[in-house]
């Protein structure tokens, strides 16, 4: 699960639709890749870093906490 990612889109407001939107694909494929049941290829991980979040590392946000 990406935990960095869900605790910095809750600080700044984004939503899983406004980063589906900005990759142009469906709400439940950014849930999914949020929930580690599929993964963000490296051009998605870049788009949102660069677009929504450039004060973070692509490192920080996309660093997976595996489930316990």
């Amino acid at each position: 699960m990406y935990d960095n990612l869900k605790a910095v889109m809750a600080q700044k407001g984004i939503t899983i639709d406004a980063i589906a939107k900005v990759l142009n694909v469906h709400r439940n494929t950014v849930q999914n890749k949020l929930d580690g049941d599929s993964e963000f290829t490296f051009g998605q991980a870049m788009l949102i870093s660069e677009v929504m979040f450039p004060e973070f590392t692509m490192k920080y946000l996309f660093h997976r906490q595996e489930a316990a």
